[in-house]
């Protein structure tokens, strides 16, 4: 789905992605993990298009798609999420997913004047898609609740239901378990794996929570200093000594501390 080709971006001498070269799969859940700075968010930006690459490219199922602009991607099927959840706090949850396909027909003056019809027929078509949406996500009972008022890992939720609202493709999830309790963790993982495995969605996923990852990701990309350092299954990667010692700095003696 996503190959990565020698990836840079740099801050003036400050290299944060440093020649990074990876591929995420068609139909995988791919963690990507790392000790802090080691590029990953800034990796995520540059293939989202939210930041220019200074050099290499991204391919998407074969595509050049380096540097393009992030609502070009986004009717592509790339789709990202955020740490802090970008929610309309003043709207209701069921509002924030009728928002988000493009080119709804009331977004134009005339057709407010003159397709009111057609905007009503279309309204009531993305009420129901967004109420099947918070029902898939057991929080059909927010529907009606003011965005900005739901709790964080509610919030997460809500922004994982925004994929589902167009045809996503590849999500790419950062960390989505940030600040989020336990309970609504294992809520998000169960969407994610079946998001993955009944509508075929392809995920790339942040994530400092090694047992999350490990419940949802194969395989599981390592960074390191803006390079890929390692890749495998979640055992091979926390018994990786290369992994151990960018995350610990020492040996095999504290591999049991990974994650």
């Amino acid at each position: 789905m996503i190959e990565v080709k020698n990836l840079h971006r740099h801050f003036g001498g400050f290299r944060a992605v440093d020649g990074a070269t990876l591929e995420i799969e068609t139909g995988s859940i791919t963690g990507l993990v790392g000790p802090n700075g080691a590029g990953k968010t800034t990796l995520f930006n540059v293939v989202a298009g939210v930041l220019a690459p200074t050099s290499g490219q991204v391919l998407m199922a074969g595509e050049d798609i380096t540097g393009l602009p992030p609502h070009t991607l986004f009717h592509k099927g790339l789709l990202r999420t955020f740490q802090i959840a970008h929610e309309f706090s003043s709207m209701s949850c069921r509002e924030n997913l009728m928002m988000v396909p493009g080119g709804q027909t009331g977004e134009t003056l005339w057709n407010t004047w003159f397709g009111r019809k057609r905007i009503a027929d279309e309204e009531r078509a993305l009420r129901a898609k967004a109420d099947e949406v918070l029902e898939f996500l057991t929080i059909e009972h927010l529907a009606d609740h003011k965005a900005g008022q739901v709790s964080g890992g509610q919030k997460k939720l809500l922004e994982l239901g925004r994929t589902m609202m167009v045809d996503a493709r590849i999500v790419f999830l950062d960390e989505v378990g940030a600040g989020v309790n336990r309970t609504l963790l294992n809520t998000i993982g169960d969407a994610i794996i079946r998001l993955n495995k009944e509508r075929g969605y392809t995920f790339c996923m942040i994530e400092h929570d090694m047992d999350f990852i490990g419940r949802l990701c194969d395989p599981v990309i390592v960074m390191a200093e803006g390079k890929v350092l390692a890749k495998g299954t979640i055992d091979e990667i926390k018994a990786d000594e290369r992994v151990i010692e960018a995350y610990l700095g020492t040996g095999l003696k504290n591999k049991d501390a990974v994650g």
